[in-house]
């Protein structure tokens, strides 16, 4: 199993461990190197839902809300660290569709960080725990169009592609196409 699940004390949101990563729950001090890392300008260009500029305030709210969604079912966030050095390098988790038993993956890692693999790494064990510490049957996540590297992230996951969304977000003033990408939990039993 690539991840052991640790809850902390201050929190019920996991702990997952990878070879080279911990993913575990955000604190209020990791405010100030998010606003550094997702406040750099490719991370906004790159992503659907990170503003730029990154004000002064935003982390601390965000960070402050993943507790009360994760016990609602509604979302999980968990800050990508570097197990050797400690140092936060990105953010990934889910927003949960619970009717549907499906999550939409999310993530980004910060610019000096790219290229290394990270990413994937983080993906598939928070995949993993998303199809056995959550129970969902179906993981999906997209890109838009212009970011092709998080669409090789996805399929290095194991998510195979689905489709492309013409015009679906808007963002900065303009209209982007995404491309969707999905996997479905296999050796699922479904009782009636």
């Amino acid at each position: 199993m690539p991840f052991k699940n640790h809850p902390t004390q201050e929190s019920s949101l996991p702990t997952l461990e990878t070879g080279r990563l911990i993913l575990r729950p955000f604190d209020l001090s990791d405010a100030e190197r998010v606003r550094t890392l997702a406040g750099d300008p490719k991370i906004a260009a790159t992503t659907q839902n990170v503003p730029h500029p990154y004000q002064e305030g935003m982390a601390e709210t965000w960070i402050a809300s993943h507790p009360a969604l994760f016990e609602s079912g509604e979302a999980v966030n968990l800050a990508v660290v570097l197990k050797v050095t400690g140092e936060l390098i990105g953010a990934i988790g889910f927003v949960a569709c619970k009717r549907h038993r499906r999550a939409e993956l999310g993530y980004w890692i910060g610019v000096p960080f790219w290229g290394q693999g990270y990413c994937t790494e983080a993906a598939k064990a928070v995949i993993q725990y998303g199809f056995e510490g959550l129970g969902y049957h179906k993981i999906n996540s997209c890109h838009i169009a212009g970011n092709p590297a998080s669409g090789r992230v996805m399929e290095k996951s194991g998510l195979t592609r689905e489709g492309v969304l013409v015009d679906e977000v808007f963002k900065d003033g303009a209209f982007h196409t995404v491309m969707t990408y999905g996997i479905i939990r296999v050796a699922e039993s479904v009782c009636h």
